[in-house]
C-alpha cells in the first residue's frame, strides 16, 4: 500500500492580512519538491489595531482570532511538527503581545513564533527564491506588508543582505490617507517620508550590483494588477504604471471615487498607503522595472521547515557565525557542550519529553560565554542581553529569549531566573549547563568524574565519586554552593557522594 503524501502547512500572520497554505511534499531522488494545495487569506489588518500606546486593540484582535479560529479548523488533524506559524510586525512592535499571542495560540492549537524583520527577511527570500530560476544573478527582493518592508539582495538561494525598515501599506494609510482622502499634497508627504527611511539603506543596496528587481506580496502584486488590468504595463511594475496610479487616485480625491481595473475591494484602504512605499523605493533605488512573484514569506516557512528536517538549518549556520564574529573559544565552547549534553541526556532517558529541549541546550552551551566579547565582569548578563536582542536568523523571538534565558541562569545568582521554577521541566535544561561550566572551569583536559543525574519528586540528584570531591576541593565547595542556590528558587539539587 503506497504510503500517503506527507502535508504540511503554515500561517503568516501579517499586519495586513493573515494566510494560510498547505501543501504537499514530494520526496524523490533525495530531493523535496512542494506542491500547494490549499490556501486561506483573511484581511485582518491587524496593524490598523494599534493604539497611540502601541497596544493591539480589541476589534482587531477580535478579527484576528477569528480567523485563527478559522485556519485552526482547517489544520486540526495535523500534527504539531508540520505547522509552522508566524507573527510579524503588528505583533512585534504591539505592548500586549505577549496576552495577544497567548490567546492565538489557544484559538489556532498550535505554537506562534514572533519573528524580527531581519528574520522576516530572511524567510521572504527563502520563499522567492524557490519560486525562480537559477543562474539570474544578483537580485534585489522587495516585500512591502502591513508594518515594515523588507529588502534583500541575493544570488540564487543565498541571501546576502537582509534589510527591515518600519514602512508598510497599513502604517503609511493611517499616517496619511486616514479619512479616505487622497490629496496630492499628501501623496507627496507620504512618498518623502518613505523615501527618508529607504534613504537609509540606498548606498548598501545600490553598490550591490543586483540586476533585476522583484517585488512580493500583495502590495506588490496588487499593483501588478493593477498595472496590468488598466494597460499601463505588460507585466510587473513599471515606473510610468507607478505614475499613472498616483495621478489617477489623486484625481479622484477620495477612496470611494477610485476607479482602477484590478483592484480588489479588501485591498481599497490600504492601496494609497502601498503605492506610496513602492514609489517611494522606485525613486530612491531608481528602479526602472520590478517583477512580480507568488513567492513570500508563508512559501519561505514551509521550504526552512523542510531544511530543518534535512540537517539545513540556518539556526546551526547562525551559532557558527556567532563564534567567529565573537571570538568564543570553540574548543572550550565544545567541550561544555559535550558534557552538558551527556549530562542532559541521562534526564531525558527518565523523561523523555525533555528530549526536545536538546537542540536548544546544544547552542546555549556553544555561546555560553558570547558576553565575555564585551567584559569578563557580569560576562552572563552581557550574553543574555545580546542573544536577545541581536539579529540571529532562522530563531524566533521566543527561541532567542530562551537561550537568553539559559545562557544568564549559566553563571552567579539564580534569583535573577527565579521563573525557572514555575516553568515545569525548563529548569532541567540550565541546570546542565551550570554544571557542565563548574566541572570544566580549569578550562583543561582533566578527566571528567562518573556524574550521575537521577530526577526526583522534589528535584535532581548529583551523584559524584567520594574520591573525585576529596581530591577536588574548589570543585566539591562550588557544588554545595550550587545546592544552596537551586534552593534560593525553590527547587532541590542533591550532592551525593557514592563511594565508586
Amino acid at each position: 500500500m503506497a504510503k500517503p503524501p506527507q502535508l504540511i502547512a503554515s500561517v503568516d500572520m501579517g499586519s495586513s492580512s493573515f494566510r494560510m497554505i498547505v501543501a504537499r511534499v514530494e520526496e524523490l531522488h533525495g530531493q523535496s519538491q512542494i506542491y500547494l494545495i490549499d490556501s486561506l487569506r483573511e484581511p485582518v489588518r491587524l496593524g490598523a489595531g494599534l493604539d497611540e500606546n502601541k497596544n493591539l486593540d480589541e476589534p482587531s484582535q477580535e478579527r484576528a482570532l477569528l480567523a485563527l479560529q478559522r485556519f485552526g479548523e482547517r489544520l486540526r488533524s495535523f500534527d504539531a511538527d508540520n505547522v509552522r506559524a508566524v507573527a510579524t510586525n503588528a505583533v512585534r512592535v504591539a505592548r500586549n503581545s505577549a496576552t495577544f499571542i497567548a490567546k492565538a495560540e489557544a484559538a489556532l492549537g498550535f505554537p506562534i513564533d514572533v519573528i524580527s524583520g531581519v528574520e522576516e527577511a530572511r524567510l521572504v527570500y527563502c520563499g522567492v527564491a524557490h519560486q525562480l530560476p537559477v543562474g539570474q544573478g544578483k537580485r534585489l527582493v522587495v516585500d512591502i506588508g502591513g508594518g515594515s518592508t523588507e529588502f534583500i539582495l541575493g544570488e540564487d538561494y543565498e541571501p546576502l543582505a537582509m534589510e527591515s525598515l518600519y514602512i508598510g501599506c497599513v502604517s503609511c494609510a493611517q499616517s496619511y490617507f486616514a479619512d479616505g482622502s487622497i490629496g496630492a499634497r499628501a501623496m507627496k508627504n507620504a512618498i518623502l517620508s518613505a523615501r527618508r527611511e529607504v534613504a537609509v539603506l540606498r548606498r548598501e543596496l545600490k553598490e550591490g550590483s543586483w540586476t533585476h528587481a522583484i517585488g512580493s506580496s500583495g502590495t506588490a502584486r496588487a499593483l501588478a494588477e493593477i498595472c496590468i488590468s488598466n494597460g499601463f504595463t505588460e507585466h510587473g511594475i513599471s515606473k510610468a504604471g507607478l505614475e499613472h496610479i498616483r495621478a489617477h487616485v489623486v484625481e479622484a480625491g477620495h477612496l470611494d471615487a477610485i476607479t482602477l481595473n484590478g483592484l480588489k475591494a479588501d485591498r481599497l484602504p490600504m492601496m494609497p498607503g502601498g503605492l506610496a512605499v513602492m514609489i517611494a523605493v522606485f525613486e530612491e533605488l531608481g528602479i526602472e522595472q520590478m517583477e512580480v512573484t507568488d513567492g513570500a514569506l508563508r512559501q519561505g516557512l514551509l521550504y526552512d521547515m523542510l531544511g530543518r528536517r534535512h540537517n539545513d538549518d540556518m539556526r546551526e549556520l547562525t551559532v557558527a557565525q556567532f563564534i567567529h564574529r565573537y571570538k568564543i573559544d570553540p574548543v572550550h565552547a565544545g567541550r561544555v557542550r559535550e558534557l552538558t549534553e551527556t549530562l542532559f541526556k541521562q534526564l531525558v532517558r527518565q523523561r523523555p519529553v525533555l528530549k526536545e529541549q536538546l537542540p536548544m541546550l546544544n547552542w546555549a552551551a556553544q555561546l555560553h560565554e558570547i558576553g565575555l566579547a564585551i567584559s569578563h565582569n557580569g560576562h552572563h548578563k552581557h550574553a543574555a542581553y545580546m542573544l536577545s536582542n541581536a539579529d540571529m536568523p532562522g530563531f524566533s523571538k521566543r527561541e532567542q529569549n530562551q537561550l537568553a534565558t539559559w545562557v544568564l541562569a549559566h553563571n552567579g545568582k539564580l534569583a535573577k531566573v527565579g521563573s525557572l521554577s514555575d516553568t515545569p521541566l525548563h529548569w532541567a535544561a540550565p541546570l546542565c549547563l551550570r554544571l557542565a561550566a563548574l566541572f570544566l572551569r580549569r578550562r583543561d583536559n582533566d578527566p571528567m568524574p562518573a556524574a550521575r543525574l537521577t530526577l526526583t519528586e522534589q528535584g535532581v540528584q548529583l551523584s559524584l565519586p567520594k574520591s573525585w570531591l576529596q581530591s577536588h576541593p574548589l570543585s566539591q565547595y562550588s557544588l554545595e554552593t550550587e545546592v544552596d542556590q537551586w534552593a534560593k528558587i525553590g527547587l532541590v539539587l542533591e550532592l551525593v557522594a557514592r563511594r565508586s
